[in-house]
């Protein structure tokens, strides 16, 4: 794992912060919505619990046509498509007096379903070896969005009223639309040969062994934790722990396990052992589980939740890497958009099942079954293969020099060249290579230079 280049720095960075900054808008409506949301015209508690899950459910409706674009056109203009879309859902619903003018303002801001395409753009951005420490800084960022934005909502709230804290979330979409602008960098990729039809496209990533493994981690994972922070809260309040505390708890719990989780990361880079340190994570999460099960009393129910902390973040790192890894090339997109959809379904059934844990029979635990799901992911990724290590390039053309489309498109097709992106902006080429078949002597008469890393 080396260090980031300049450019993959801002890449990462910003990136990061325009995801922090959606879901922090995101996020800040949850621990208030049910009390605020009764003010509404015509609302329920049925339409409420609507309201809230609009978002999800667009979202889920929308990962993959995102994604299919993504593998087609520019992912930056894509993005700021869907940044578009989240501020004006904001606006519509700060300016709606009814429930359903904010159930239609929230399904807005989630059909701007970008996870997919910042996931594929980072992956484009960033080199190979780089990927995980880039996923594992997104997945800090939208961790730390969480935390700040159940101490900043109930604040807001209180503020501006409701509308106003629908407001805040468009502000935050018209900056998360000036970061894409400004820092976010413009990739140009060159492409293999992508199937004509959408359908084959996707029907090919959706059998794909390794992908669907992968893509069950990820409905598991949000499974897991939807259903954790429906159930975890009341357990916090039962052992001492107030309510309006439980951000100030979510945040150093964060920090320390984003802390903890850096060596697991270098070993499965640096040592290329992603397939072992994968399978440790999955087995520390059960462990997780069943450390909540027990824990009885504040001090071991929040050593409980940092275990799971750990293993979530290390998780939710590991897995968009080896998303990206095992993608075919050209398909990242549509890989990235069944990936995401999977991670919003899973998110919305753990919701349900965290709701039912309190019908439970006897001393029966929400936690033991999460376990026994868990458990049964680690069954089917136990026969993924080790994801093959490429060899990235960064090369730079030289003095005075353009490379024309029909230079790139020719070092596409050099013996061993597996992925090629070209950033204009930057004058930047990168290689990702088969280091089997890959000679740098294939490069002798190009007018590029190889950068060191």
């Amino acid at each position: 794992m080396s260090r980031y280049s300049p450019l993959e720095r801002r890449a990462v960075f910003s990136l990061s912060g325009l995801f922090s900054l959606r879901m922090i808008g995101l996020f800040m409506i949850l621990p208030v919505f049910s009390v605020y949301g009764t003010t509404l015209s015509g609302a329920t508690p049925l339409l409420i619990g609507l309201a809230v899950g609009a978002y999800g459910l667009a979202q889920l409706m929308f990962q993959i046509p995102f994604g299919l674009m993504a593998d087609r056109y520019d992912r930056r203009r894509l993005i700021l498509i869907g940044l578009a879309l989240f501020a004006f859902g904001g606006v519509l619903a700060a300016c709606s007096t009814s429930i359903w003018g904010v159930i239609a303002g929230r399904f807005l801001q989630g059909s701007g379903a970008i996870s997919a395409v910042v996931m594929a753009l980072m992956s484009d951005t960033v080199r190979e070896e780089n990927r995980t420490k880039a996923m594992a800084t997104v997945g800090m960022s939208i961790g730390a969005s969480f935390a700040i934005a159940f101490v900043l909502g109930p604040v807001l709230a209180n503020a501006l009223g409701l509308s106003g804290l629908f407001a805040a979330t468009a502000i935050m979409g018209v900056m998360a639309i000036f970061i894409a602008l400004k820092f976010v960098p413009r990739a140009a990729i060159a492409r293999r040969q992508l199937p004509l039809r959408y359908r084959e496209q996707l029907l090919a990533l959706w059998r794909h062994r390794d992908l669907s493994r992968l893509n069950m981690g990820i409905f598991t994972l949000h499974l897991v934790m939807t259903a954790c922070f429906v159930a975890i809260p009341p357990l916090l309040v039962d052992a001492g722990l107030p309510v309006a505390k439980h951000g100030w708890l979510y945040l150093p719990v964060m920090l320390l396990a984003f802390i903890a989780l850096i060596p697991a990361v270098i070993v499965a880079e640096r040592q290329q052992r992603m397939k072992e340190v994968f399978l440790f994570a999955i087995i520390t999460l059960s462990l997780a589980m069943l450390a909540l099960s027990q824990a009885h009393g504040l001090v071991a129910l929040i050593s409980a939740v940092c275990l799971f902390f750990f293993a979530f973040n290390l998780l939710e790192a590991l897995l968009p890497s080896l998303v990206s890894k095992v993608s075919p090339a050209g398909s990242k997109g549509t890989a990235m958009g069944i990936y995401s959809s999977s991670q919003f379904l899973g998110a919305f059934l753990g919701g349900i099942l965290g709701g039912l844990s309190q019908s439970l029979p006897g001393q029966m635990s929400i936690f033991w079954i999460l376990a026994i799901v868990v458990l049964l992911w680690l069954g089917r990724a136990v026969g993924m293969n080790q994801p093959r290590y490429s060899k990235s390039l960064t090369l730079q053309p030289l003095s005075d020099v353009a490379l024309t489309t029909e230079q790139i498109e020719a070092l596409q097709a050099l013996a061993g060249v597996e992925e090629l992106v070209h950033l204009p902006d930057e004058a930047v080429v990168y290689l990702k290579v088969d280091p089997k078949q890959w000679a740098d002597s294939a490069l002798a008469g190009w007018p590029v230079k190889i950068l060191p890393t």
